[in-house]
């Protein structure tokens, strides 16, 4: 299990109902995301002065159980399928509360933007083999481009 965030639920990420709202899930996995890709030397920073950015295309959340006010989680990340070249991804994250109960699991489809022309690109020659070194699921499935 590869943890890439932890931490306490705030009170600013409760709903009406006294759970963790809907929009925090989301908020938490792509802080967890972001850690995953630091962790293999793809931090903001690098991302910025290459001028590429991760961009999501769908992000599906499957709620398992409830996460309450105070309720400490971990959240871990790895990479469930992805191009030969980095160029299109599925990363799944998993919610843990403090007793070990999966409450969560979010599932993102993604790729990678140039910032200046606003267009899908790949990671520079220098930064992609980074990517390819993010955890990958027992079920890893990695895919082949097909020709034009």
């Amino acid at each position: 299990m590869h943890v890439f965030y932890e931490g306490q639920v705030l009170w600013s990420q409760i709903d009406a109902n006294q759970h963790m709202r809907h929009s925090a899930y989301a908020d938490i996995a792509a802080q967890a995301r972001l850690n995953m890709l630091g962790a293999v030397g793809l931090n903001p920073v690098t991302l910025l002065n290459a001028r590429i950015g991760p961009v999501l295309f769908k992000e599906e959340l499957f709620y398992l159980r409830e996460v309450a006010l105070g309720d400490m989680i971990k959240v871990t990340c790895e990479l469930v399928r992805a191009r030969a070249d980095g160029s299109r991804w599925t990363i799944r994250h998993e919610v843990y509360r403090g007793d070990g109960i999966k409450a969560a699991s979010i599932n993102v489809d993604g790729a990678w933007i140039d910032m200046d022309k606003r267009k899908l690109t790949l990671l520079p020659e220098g930064l992609g083999h980074l990517f390819s070194e993010s955890p990958k699921s027992d079920n890893y499935i990695e895919d082949i481009p097909k020709s034009k």
